[in-house]
């Protein structure tokens, strides 16, 4: 059972974490905005069509290329508003098309995505916000793409608060990861978890099936392997979640494990995955490493990637290590569905 320590408020463990040292202050400072403005949406998201028509379109694709719905325009501008009390030289929005200018005195960088899973507005499923606090680069203009264009291991700080039937925040600040969550009568985050670990072993997997017939042959061999359940490689039955909600499934896995997959495949614009590199995978990669998790494009750990672009999409594949690392050896050794049936043995010797 969890030890409860809601007597420490995220303030508090921010201050200790920063101690005199002002750069950490200012990340503090920083995370501690997010955190206030996290908690004006989470009051808008709960009041739901009392609050207007919040999953409308607004009949224009955001900065990542996917529709934007009215509620994620308010949650950028809420997030926006509130960075102006940050040391932040620039923030990268998903609802943005190019950086944008906010202390030209700022040390850092902020990146956001400020809705994931604004299709689910309307059905009243958890969406949540994610975040990602850089260093400024010397000599570099921060409302350049080029000051983001750095690998997600120069983060120092990354985070999502989901909005469920509590609230909750996960956030890491390079040493661990600690889960918060939001007491809606003393609006204030309140720690109910420290030192945060995704656990080893879980029988469920997230992935959209109704892409099957779009994947490469060798994801398929690893879900099929999966759908075999105690009757496949694997001797034993798992179980399949998809909410639609990135924020979500990584919530699932903290709390129960698993995987989650969102490959390329071969539509038209799905060939590296529909996840952005800056602002969804980085954070969540980080989060996943420092809780000994590990979040990887199939080949490579996403914190080694370094972007080329803002909006630059990458496939996810993100859980406890082994069962990613597991999903990396299928992809590297060219496993297809035409070699299912004589390597079920063999792929059943490997672990995890």
């Amino acid at each position: 059972m969890r030890e409860v320590a809601n007597t420490l408020d995220l303030s508090a463990r921010l201050e200790a974490w920063a101690g005199g040292d002002a750069s950490r202050a200012e990340v503090a400072t920083t995370v501690a905005v997010l955190a206030r403005a996290c908690g004006e949406i989470a009051a808008l998201v709960a009041k739901g069509p009392l609050a207007g028509a919040l999953g409308a379109s607004r009949g224009a694709d955001n900065g990542g290329g996917d529709e934007q719905k009215e509620l994620d325009v308010l949650c950028d501008t809420t997030i926006r508003e509130a960075l102006k009390a940050a040391p932040v030289a620039a923030l990268a929005s998903e609802e943005a098309d190019q950086a944008i200018g906010l202390d030209p005195e700022g040390t850092l960088l902020v990146a956001v995505d400020p809705l994931d899973g604004s299709s689910n507005i309307d059905t009243d499923v958890s969406v949540g916000t994610i975040f990602s606090i850089r260093p400024r680069i010397a000599g570099i203009d921060p409302v350049s793409d080029e000051a983001f264009m750095r690998p997600g291991r120069e983060q120092l700080a990354a985070g999502y608060v989901v909005y469920g039937p509590h609230v909750a925040m996960v956030l890491t600040l390079g040493d661990g990861v600690d889960l918060f969550v939001l007491d809606p009568d003393r609006r204030k985050f309140f720690l109910v978890e420290a030192g945060l670990k995704v656990p080893e072993e879980a029988r469920e997997f997230a992935i959209n099936m109704s892409n099957y017939r779009h994947w490469d042959d060798r994801v398929r061999a690893y879900v099929d392997d999966m759908i075999a359940g105690r009757d496949g490689p694997r001797s034993v039955d798992f179980n399949m979640r998809w909410i639609a909600s990135m924020v979500a499934e990584a919530h699932r896995i903290f709390v129960r494990g698993g995987i989650y997959l969102y490959p390329g495949d071969d539509r038209k614009g799905y060939a590296s995955g529909r996840l952005r590199l800056v602002y969804e995978a980085a954070p969540i990669g980080f989060l996943m490493e420092q809780s000994g998790g590990r979040a990887s494009d199939g080949k490579t750990a996403v914190l080694d990637l370094t972007p080329e672009k803002l909006h630059q999409r990458v496939p996810l594949i993100f859980g406890s290590r082994a069962k990613v690392e597991r999903v990396e050896r299928y992809l590297e050794s060219g496993w297809g569905r035409s070699e299912r049936s004589p390597l079920f043995s063999n792929r059943g010797l490997l672990t995890a």
